[in-house]
């Protein structure tokens, strides 16, 4: 990936220098949804962290449907801190990666006549506070609406390349671009609708409208790939096979076999495998967000 063509944002929170992002006596676990993530296996650790610690609240407005995760129970207060560059090269390559998302859907926003507002990104190592409650590193990276602001450990990268098998730095700037898109969904969306069809419905429905939004953030992030190369020739040869066996690699079913040895699929909140790389692909290939209607009836 040439991410080097990229502008880099100047909206990132660099946490690392302070372990527990200065936490001080918060402890305890972060809960979601009234939802407690303390699990064992580092499997199992990043099936709580992209299915849990991702909390998107919204649906695509202009596009219609219901959206996935309630608002967390535990909440933090937390300041703003000081946007600062990165010096170090993978400090330089997020910037990197979250100033192309910045520009793609700054311009997908002014064209539909809106403002795209940019999310701040926290790297931090260990554990942060955040406005969704504590943020660990064993989550995975995750998105909080509560303050606009994605979080990752870039241990995570780690942990992608050597327990899951996908390596390579497009697949890096793909967990980046979907975080993102749960951003835009959250400036796109209704966080009370999301609240309200949690009371409405099943878990096994709630569940199904989860991974229709997960979807279609990894949707989102194939737009962002589409029109950041298309203006900055960013993908090199192997790129989007890299984001497409990131995709498989994250997608509940492959999660589910390598941390419990099966699959349960009402217990579905991401999307499979095939699923997850199909909705990546469909973004990338259509550059349009109208193409990313995964409420619609049958989409999935």
């Amino acid at each position: 990936m040439k991410w080097e063509n990229n502008r880099q944002s100047d909206q990132i929170e660099d946490r690392r220098s302070d372990p527990g992002g200065g936490m001080g006596g918060l402890g305890g676990g972060r809960r979601v949804g009234g939802r407690g993530i303390g699990l064992g296996t580092i499997a199992i650790a990043l099936v709580a962290g992209w299915i849990f610690g991702i909390n998107p609240m919204t649906i695509l407005g202009v596009l219609g449907g219901v959206g996935d995760m309630a608002a967390p129970t535990e909440q933090v207060q937390t300041t703003q801190g000081p946007a600062q560059a990165p010096t170090d090269d993978m400090g330089k390559f997020v910037a990197a990666v979250l100033g192309g998302t910045e520009d793609v859907w700054g311009q997908v926003f002014q064209q539909a006549g809106g403002n795209y507002q940019k999310p701040r990104l926290v790297l931090f190592r260990g554990a942060t506070p955040t406005a969704c409650g504590t943020g660990q590193s064993a989550m995975g990276p995750f998105y909080c609406p509560g303050d606009q602001k994605v979080y990752i450990d870039l241990s995570f990268y780690d942990t992608l390349r050597r327990q899951l098998g996908a390596p390579g730095d497009f697949a890096q700037a793909y967990v980046i671009a979907h975080e993102v898109g749960h951003h835009v969904q959250n400036l796109m969306g209704i966080t009370d609708q999301m609240e309200k069809a949690r009371a409405r419905v099943s878990e096994r429905e709630y569940n199904a409208l989860s991974v229709r939004l997960e979807l279609q953030a990894d949707c989102f992030a194939g737009i962002w790939a589409h029109h950041n190369h298309k203006s900055q020739a960013i993908l090199e040869p192997g790129d989007v096979e890299e984001a497409l066996n990131a995709a498989a690699a994250i997608g509940d079913d492959a999660l589910q076999r390598k941390s419990q040895g099966h699959v349960v699929p009402d217990s579905f909140t991401h999307g499979t495998s095939a699923q997850r790389q199909r909705w990546f692909n469909t973004g990338l290939q259509s550059g349009s967000v109208q193409s990313c209607d995964t409420f619609k009836q049958g989409s999935v």
